[in-house]
């Protein structure tokens, strides 16, 4: 065998990694909890909220930690927001449970802790899988969702500018 044959398949040589490279924080990390589910009200005016704390190092985001409170209702805005003013595909909800809203039932029906509990997890699962798009985090509706304490329903859709993760040097237009 000759001599460039052998060169061809040697390994290329990288840098040995150190504890920091190892242990230290992600290159780019986007991390979102829903947690801390509260029931308020009395009667037909009665709903459960959820904490919405977001941790990230991705510069289009403004704020690098958050954490605002949600109901059910404002997910499904921005399900509304995304599907009319964004071109990526937005996964379902959270079914609305419309069988655990009905009267004389022997329950809590939607504010039984084992459903608010089930809820918590689509919603989660929805609002990372949402987040993680590299699309859907140049849209406004999004930013306002995680970082702002009230949702301004009255707000301009558009994107936010800034520069995207998913393609360095790129900036994202309004």
């Amino acid at each position: 065998m000759s001599d460039t044959a052998v060169a061809d398949t040697r390994r290329l040589n990288s840098k040995p990694q150190d504890l920091t490279d190892a242990y230290g924080p992600p290159s780019n990390f986007l991390e979102i909890d829903i947690f801390n589910p509260q029931t308020v009200g009395v009667g037909r005016a009665r709903f459960t909220t959820y904490e919405v704390r977001m941790r990230t190092n991705l510069p289009i985001f403004k704020l690098k930690e958050s954490c605002v409170r949600r109901r059910y209702s404002d997910f499904e805005w921005l399900k509304n927001e995304l599907e009319r003013d964004s071109k990526i595909v937005v996964p379902p909800l959270p079914g609305k449970a419309l069988k655990r809203q009905l009267p004389f039932r022997g329950d809590e029906g939607i504010f039984e802790e084992s459903f608010i509990e089930e809820r918590r997890q689509g919603l989660e699962q929805f609002i990372n899988k949402i987040a993680g798009h590299p699309l859907a985090q140049n849209e406004r509706c999004l930013h306002m969702f995680l970082q702002e304490e009230a949702i301004d329903r009255n707000y301009v859709p558009g994107k936010v500018r800034g520069v995207s993760h998913c393609c360095p040097g790129w900036s994202a237009v309004a």
